[in-house]
């Protein structure tokens, strides 16, 4: 319980407009529903002298203008005789002896020393200088006003010209290691504050991401919003989330798994160049590369064929590994090392399968392909995939002798017809069988970008979605026509071409993240659950 002497003592000695903060505060520390109350807050928070506990609250006192640390680390020293304010949170803090504090703030990533000396604190008592060393602790967001200062190791440091200023006390203990795993005791806030690679990591998804967003505006691309909440999950073949509306209680709904059929059908309505970037959902497990809500980038550009995208893959991916080295100075990132020297290497589908197992693979669209394909896995003791169709088998065969030998950026182009049902298809001039004019890039070992042509031909598409449905039904997925696609199709679809990406893989791949958890503000559905 909190100590009620402690606040009825306190209560009696503020002004009307500090009891309505300092009640305002209680409400916000031990509601149930925003703070789990433990008994170490109450022990910090009886370890504020009321007054301070109010000051708290508000916002950083007025008057001075307040200087982001990252701006003051470059200038700073061309301020030397001039008062500043700086705002941060306490990293560490270091008594070297009665009169002198030193303690580091951090904001955004950049850190700076303050040091407190009482000979430069007018008007200072040392049993005010005590209690303000009794007072700091680490998460602790304070206020500094003082002058730049080089200390004899020329580290930029700021001299408190008065006694610094609590802004907002951190009630619990800010670990020194809470870097995250499967079972970390931490919310990620706190890891945030804990772990400076964790916060890194996030931040440098949000240089990735401005990237993509600043590649395809240079190109005179439309950045627009797609619809989440759909009638009918098209675009992939995966298993929907299924929801409901409050204003159309008979109906069932379903979260996107992918923009790709509504970013189409701008295309259809005369724009020419758009792209997306947002959040697809697909009901389906977690491990290290995937979640059950992921974040894509598509773009679909008229009149551009596989080349064109094919090469637009090489700038943008290529141009963002250079923009990664130069802005992680530090090295606290360790980004992949693979060379994405352009142009990247292509594997045509089914000649690098053939010329791994040394045999021809039989037509593809027989009635007992699947059965022939089985055999082949007997043939070469490869264990048969759970529920296989066709193209589960064909792309069991294609991950097993033919991704990993994609370490570099590689495109494995031309797969067969059935595995991609929205891109236009063509005979392969090799191998005779039908297939797709699509490029998936592959690093090191893991798919990046998928890239196609799109299908535009209504009768074809419709085709294409039969089978689709009837591979679906076989695999236990799920997969329906969608009509009202099909009817923009007869409105005339430009050719096409359209390009996705994960780009929670992508982030994974520029940082040196080993799981997608961590790349993610808040982590997988499993952490964001987790009661």
């Amino acid at each position: 319980m909190v100590n009620r002497k402690f606040l009825s003592e306190a209560w009696t000695t503020f002004t009307a407009f500090e009891r309505f903060f300092f009640g305002f505060s209680l409400v916000l520390l031990f509601d149930s529903h925003t703070l789990s109350y433990r008994p170490r807050c109450d022990g910090r928070l009886r370890s504020l002298p009321p007054r301070i506990h109010c000051k708290c609250i508000q916002f950083a006192p007025g008057g001075l203008h307040s200087w982001s640390l990252g701006d003051f680390g470059q200038v700073g020293s061309t301020l030397l005789s001039f008062v500043l304010r700086l705002v941060g949170r306490i990293r560490t803090y270091r008594l070297a002896g009665s009169k002198l504090i030193f303690f580091d703030i951090v904001q955004n990533g950049h850190k700076v020393q303050v040091m407190c000396n009482l000979r430069q604190l007018p008007g200072i008592t040392p049993e005010a200088f005590k209690k303000l060393y009794r007072l700091l602790r680490r998460g602790d967001a304070f206020s500094v006003t003082g002058r730049p200062h080089r200390t004899g190791r020329g580290e930029l440091t700021v001299v408190a010209t008065e006694l610094p200023q609590l802004l907002s006390p951190c009630l619990h203990d800010v670990p020194l290691d809470a870097k995250e795993h499967e079972n970390s005791p931490y919310p990620r806030h706190v890891q945030f504050l804990a772990d400076q690679t964790t916060t890194d990591i996030i931040k440098a998804r949000s240089a990735i991401i401005q990237y993509l967003r600043q590649f395809f505006l240079d190109r005179s691309f439309m950045e627009v919003n797609t619809p989440i909440v759909n009638s009918i999950a098209g675009g992939a073949i995966a298993r929907p989330f299924y929801t409901s509306a409050t204003e159309f209680p008979d109906r069932q709904l379903s979260l996107r798994i992918a923009p790709e059929l509504w970013l189409k059908r701008l295309v259809v309505g005369g724009f020419d160049r758009v792209f997306e970037i947002g959040p697809s959902f697909r009901n389906e497990g977690i491990d290290k590369t995937h979640n059950p809500e992921f974040t894509t980038c598509e773009f679909y550009h008229a009149y551009a064929n596989l080349e064109d995208l094919l090469s637009m893959t090489e700038s943008l991916l290529s141009g963002m590994a250079q923009h990664i080295r130069d802005t992680n100075k530090d090295g606290t990132l360790k980004p992949t090392e693979v060379d994405f020297s352009t142009p990247f290497r292509r594997i045509d589908f089914l000649t690098g399968i053939e010329e791994k197992i040394g045999r021809k693979l039989p037509d593809l669209t027989s009635p007992d392909a699947v059965a022939q394909v089985k055999q082949l896995f007997k043939d070469l003791s490869l264990e048969i995939p759970e529920a296989p169709t066709l193209p589960r088998l064909l792309d069991e065969l294609c991950s097993i002798y033919v991704e990993p030998e994609c370490v570099n950026p590689t495109f494995i182009i031309n797969p067969p017809e059935c595995l991609s049902p929205l891109s236009k298809s063509f005979i392969h001039p090799v191998t005779g069988q039908r297939v797709a004019a699509r490029g998936e890039l592959f690093i090191e070992g893991k798919e990046v970008v998928n890239t196609y042509e799109e299908e535009n031909s209504p009768s074809e598409q419709r085709r294409k979605f039969e089978d689709q449905v009837r591979y679906s039904k076989d695999a236990d997925e799920s997969s329906e026509i969608d009509e009202s696609y099909l009817e923009a199709l007869e409105w005339g679809l430009p050719a096409t071409g359209g390009w996705g990406c994960g780009i929670d893989r992508l982030c994974m791949l520029f940082t040196g993240a080993k799981r997608i958890a961590d790349v993610l503000p808040f982590g997988t559905l499993r952490a964001v659950t987790r009661r």
